[in-house]
């Protein structure tokens, strides 16, 4: 055959090879043109993004998302990142229509080749045809699959331009670590912004897409630098960077640095209190993919204080009542791989806070014990380790002193640890030396371990900024790992004795003044048919006689309050709490000793509304919330300012005045009464230990009946604080437990930290308010009998005009009529205009 007929035949061939190759094409485009996806919706990209929660000082705080992702435009990714992954993906980027025939051909040939060496097959799909897959079609294994996507790949191409379709991409790929986007991994692998990335960086990225779990920087890390010094070569190769700048970065570790640490803030119950209320205003899907801004109220710092000193004072307390055994006992020692597993398995199952362990006893004698952990790590128990550890008896008697290792821990215990200069042991321990009269402990050896116990008994504290309601730090539990139940908003408990400077706000509404005297005697009351007699007595079980109002309060009388609150009906108690948000409660008097239940929240909030003159505020744990593109959806502060607009400042330039839109629901004149007697409870009453922290304060101490509840809720004048303690299923706290015992040292370390730095401002006296002194026993001004002398706060018209000394027989001070403590007749209010309801004056003895 000749040169020229075989070439013919050849040519034939070709020829009809093409026609063939063209009618297939054509059927497989008529075939599955109808059956497209519309791509049109890539034009209006917007993708699930992350909402981030930030603290007040701009510290991230935590991200709720189904896709961890942050949308980046494509104007604001780096070159380098873009250059990493079109060298690693897609070198003929900018100029193929879709599809890259070079490509497609030069892995045919390689695929060959690999098939002979048993190797993985490897793909041809550019950035487009990605794009087509991940956003229109499914990862299914199919040439129909395939078809689709070279067709959508070519339609995309003319629709949208080159740097649109890269930042579909940058945008939606899954990099592993939970990261879906280019920027959400550089956060997670790295722990930066795209901005910040290295060429190398950049490159270990780009290395990602094909398959992340075969580069995971920790299990793989040879892999890992294998691949990205291969993406730092074709980016050598197709002039991204230099040569010298590949050989330079090669050289260089992979080093990643996973988010979080000491950029990150936690806050755990609050926290998840602002994801409540944003499920709650938005709704689930705008949380988890609307990429959402929200910035918070709370303050860190405060945070961190109100943490540890919550967790110092519950340990102490439970420290206070004896040791009630290991987690659990009779542990095999023998078998120390199940010995580990069991630990595993316990720490996941019942989370400790950050630095306690759990630990199996393998031996135990009497000067030590030997520990293993789930880790495989052993350590030891000296006797000082357990010495606080004697035997709770019941919640008033523990058992007796720990003289030996073995009184407290035997082989096959487990127990939970921590080292010996933790911070909330150190504290504990010195509380429990206080109590049982030991010196201050010996300083431990560095890597000592003692052994400590999770409080059975829990709590809450909220710290609030009184003239706006923000919550500057809350926590609502010993530990949010084991408990996310929130006992600041959530627990319904009994304010006992923290609710009674309300009765005596109503008492100074309606004509009272803190110099009036109320009888401190024996009190029955008949309850209502079947009901019985029901004879209130003070804690201390004894009568102090005639009493000033001051007094009721510094010193928790329980008599004076009730037989107050019977003068002024009961109804003027449950209206005070209703009007301060306390409670709906119903009008009986045992809700003047705080029977009635409220939240720790609801009650920090009525006490904020003292503070601040009567002004009503409304607690907020959101300042703002921006959507997606930056537009501010909610804002706190819904005040208008114009001139908060002003597109420079200049010297001479003021600071614009806002309207106060709070309403007043307090007299402010009554709302300072009440401050000025609870400053009394700090200086002379049950909150007394609180003046250690030297600054001006004020305050109440509460107990229930049984001591079930304990509380103390105080203030400066610029910040303020509750804390409420007591177990969760409600039962005593001890017979010598009470709020000044349980609540308050937690309150004093919170306000000593928090304070430390604040000057010592007093409280803001408004106008009208006067300050007599006064006979500190009598309430009239000060005669030659009068022991002490104290500053009270009258209103216009009500300061004693009588001498200390100078009463008659009947106990008051001019005629029975007169109000008590001030010489002269107290006129009956005709109304109240902040809403308490109109009472005559009281007079006389009560």
């Amino acid at each position: 055959m000749s040169l020229i007929r075989l070439l013919g035949f050849l040519l034939t061939g070709i020829v009809l090879l093409a026609i063939a190759g063209g009618a297939a094409l054509y059927y497989g485009v008529t075939m599955y043109d109808g059956d497209l996806p519309d791509f049109e919706q890539l034009a209006d990209y917007k993708p699930p993004t992350v909402t981030r929660i930030y603290a007040g000082d701009g510290r991230l705080l935590d991200e709720y998302a189904r896709e961890k992702r942050v949308f980046v435009p494509i104007d604001a990714i780096p070159d380098v990142v873009k250059h990493a992954f079109i060298a690693a993906e897609d070198q003929n980027f900018y100029t193929h229509p879709g599809i890259d025939v070079v490509a497609i051909l030069r892995a045919a040939v390689t695929n060959i080749d690999n098939l002979a060496s048993d190797r993985r097959p490897i793909g041809a799909s550019t950035i487009t045809q990605q794009v087509a897959k991940n956003f229109l079609l499914t990862n299914e294994v199919s040439i129909e699959r395939k078809v689709k996507e070279a067709l959508l790949s070519l339609r995309i191409e003319r629709a949208f331009t080159k740097d649109h379709i890269l930042e579909l991409y940058l945008n939606e790929i899954y990099l592993g670590y939970g990261a879906y986007g280019v920027a959400a991994a550089a956060l997670a692998y790295f722990d930066k912004s795209l901005d910040e990335l290295t060429a190398e960086e950049a490159a270990y990225l780009a290395a990602l897409p094909k398959a992340p779990n075969n580069y995971n920087p920790i299990r793989r890390a040879d892999a890992a630098k294998a691949r990205r010094d291969w993406v730092l070569s074709r980016m050598a190769e197709d002039g991204y960077i230099s040569a010298d700048e590949a050989r330079a970065a090669e050289a260089r570790p992979l080093v990643t640095r996973p988010r979080g640490g000491e950029d990150q803030a936690r806050a755990d119950y609050f926290v998840e209190e602002v994801r409540r209320d944003i499920a709650q205003r938005f709704g689930s899907d705008e949380l988890y993919e609307g990429g959402l801004t929200v910035m918070t109220t709370v303050d860190p710092k405060l945070q961190a204080l109100a943490d540890t000193a919550l967790r110092d004072g519950l340990v102490s307390y439970d420290r206070r009542h004896g040791y009630r055994g290991p987690v659990q006992s009779g542990v095999a020692t023998d078998d120390i791989e199940a010995a580990r597993k069991r630990l595993e398995d316990l720490g996941r199952d019942k989370p400790l806070v950050p630095g306690w362990r759990y630990a199996l006893v393998t031996e135990a004698g009497g000067k030590a014990a030997k520990l293993i952990f789930a880790d495989g790590a052993a350590g030891t128990l000296d006797l000082e380790a357990v010495k606080w550890a004697r035997k709770y008896v019941s919640v008033d008697r523990r058992g007796p002193a720990i003289r030996a290792v073995d009184d407290v821990v035997s082989a096959g215990d487990i127990v939970v640890v921590a080292p010996a200069d933790d911070p909330t042991e150190v504290a504990a321990e010195a509380d429990r030396r206080a109590e049982d009269g030991e010196g201050p402990a010996p300083k431990a050896a560095a890597g000592a371990l003692k052994l400590v116990q999770v409080p059975d008994v829990s709590g809450g504290l909220v710290a609030m900024n009184p003239h706006n309601g923000r919550v500057l730090a809350m926590t609502g539990g010993f530990n949010f790992a084991a408990s996310e139940f929130n006992r600041v908003t959530q627990a319904q408990r009994q304010p006992g004795s923290a609710f009674k400077p309300f009765v005596y706000l109503s008492a100074f509404e309606h004509g009272w003044t803190p110099a009036s005297i109320v009888q401190d005697a024996p009190l029955a009351l008949d309850q209502g048919a079947g009901l019985g007699t029901w004879r209130p007595k003070n804690y201390s079980g004894r009568f102090y006689g005639p009493s000033t109002l001051r007094v009721g309060v510094e010193q928790s009388r329980n008599l004076m309050t009730v037989r107050l609150a019977r003068d002024l009906g009961a109804e003027s108690i449950s209206e005070i709490a209703r009007r301060l948000g306390i409670g709906d409660w119903p009008p009986y008097l045992s809700t003047a000793l705080g029977a009635g239940e409220t939240t720790l929240m609801r009650l920090a909030t009525a006490y904020a509304m003292v503070v601040n003159g009567g002004r009503q505020i409304h607690p907020a744990l959101v300042e703002r919330i921006q959507d997606r593109d930056g537009k501010t959806i909610f804002r706190r502060d819904e005040r208008p300012c114009e001139a908060c607009s002003v597109p420079e400042w200049h010297p001479g330039l003021q600071p614009p005045v806002l309207p106060d839109t709070r309403d007043q629901v307090l007299n402010p004149l009554d709302a300072y009464q009440l401050v000025h007697v609870m400053e009394g409870v700090i200086q002379r009453g049950t909150g007394r230990r609180a003046l250690s922290i030297g600054k001006p304060l004020a305050g109440k101490t509460g107990t229930t009946n049984d001591s079930f509840d304990a509380w103390f809720m105080g203030f400066s004048p610029d910040l303020v604080v509750g804390v409420y303690v007591g177990f969760d299923t409600p039962r005593s706290l001890g017979d010598n437990e009470q709020g000044a015992s349980a609540a308050l040292p937690i309150w004093i370390e919170f306000m000593k930290g928090a304070l430390a730095d604040a000057p010592a401002t007093p409280f803001r006296t408004p106008s009208g308010i006067r300050l007599v002194r006064v006979d500190a026993k009598t309430g009239l001004l000060p005669g030659p009998d009068t022991a002490t002398v104290i500053t009270e706060a009258f209103k216009p018209g009500t300061e004693p005009t009588m001498v200390s000394g100078m009463q008659d027989d009947y106990g008051t001070y001019g005629d029975p009529g007169a109000g008590a403590g001030t010489g002269g007749t107290l006129p009956a209010r005709p109304s109240n205009p902040y809403g308490g309801a109109a009472a005559p004056a009281p007079g006389g003895l009560y």
